[in-house]
């Protein structure tokens, strides 16, 4: 499979705004240029099994071990043990559970009003899924294969210009008022609204502007716990090393940026969800080959 390089070109004017000050407009053009040979696991199978069992792995993977506190006396004790109990022996006609001191109410007990957990979660739980290698490796190249595929794309929600025909879109050369730049490395002066005007050039501005605009509180306990907000997935960019292009894109709103090396079914199907927009710089798909 073959695609054409997008070379970016980028004419830097300034406009002066009031009391004196500068502001950088870019015009950016976009020029197609010589195609590029893809890798072959953009041709693989889609197999959106192995894509959601590798997704699955990945999470467990990163789950983080949680328990109730070891119980230890009045010293320090876990939740539901914290009252002063006693037993009444044996033959009063009444069940032989643990009850407050000088009450007939029980307590501590699992059925018991304010008790501890019967089971609760243990520490020493392992939530991690092994998976074999080549199934994940199976998994990624399904992954990249459905980023190929615009149908795919689209159904998964995404939005792009209609002009857009192929994916995935590949940079290739970056020029600067004339002067060909590394666009991995380019100066990180205004870079994030360099990377915006770019990516609205190769007309995915509206998918940017679904993420911005569908960034919601989220529902639950979460709020209470640094999660607070939910973010729609937006373009993924996959680089060769994170230098000053992934440094400028990865403040966008859903916008996610991984090194090809690093490059996982994970960060291309979101919640195993085939059809991730996706691009690439040509460093990048050499360094997949």
């Amino acid at each position: 499979m073959k695609v054409a390089v997008h070379n970016i070109i980028n004419n830097i004017e300034q406009d002066e705004l009031d009391a004196g000050r500068l502001q950088e407009v870019y015009d950016i053009d976009v020029e197609l240029g010589k195609k590029v040979s893809l890798p072959e696991s953009f041709n693989s199978e889609i197999r959106s099994d192995l894509v959601k069992l590798a997704v699955a792995s990945a999470r467990a993977n990163r789950r983080q071990a949680y328990g109730s506190n070891p119980h230890v006396g009045k010293r320090k004790p876990m939740s539901g043990m914290k009252h002063s109990v006693e037993w009444w022996g044996k033959g009063r006609g009444v069940s032989r559970i643990m009850r407050r001191t000088g009450q007939r109410r029980g307590a501590q007990s699992p059925h018991t009003l304010g008790g501890r957990r019967a089971h609760g979660p243990k520490v020493e739980k392992d939530w991690s899924r092994k998976l074999n290698r080549n199934e994940r490796r199976l998994a990624r190249n399904s992954a990249l294969a459905a980023t190929a595929n615009v149908d795919m794309v689209s159904n998964r929600g995404h939005r792009f210009a209609e002009e857009i025909s192929s994916l995935p879109i590949v940079l290739g050369d970056y020029s600067e008022n004339g002067e060909k730049i590394d666009i991995e490395a380019f100066n990180l002066n205004g870079g994030t609204r360099k990377v915006n005007a770019i990516f609205e050039a190769l007309g995915l501005g509206d998918d940017l502007r679904r993420a911005r605009e569908g960034r919601k509180i989220r529902a639950g306990k979460a709020t209470m716990r640094g999660r607070v907000h939910k973010t729609p997935k937006s373009v993924l960019l996959v680089v060769a090393s994170k230098d000053g292009l992934a440094k400028a894109a990865r403040n966008l709103p859903g916008v996610d940026v991984v090194a090809a090396k690093d490059l996982s079914a994970e960060h291309l199907a979101p919640g195993g969800d085939l059809g991730r927009l996706t691009v690439f710089t040509k460093a990048a798909v050499e360094a997949l080959n």
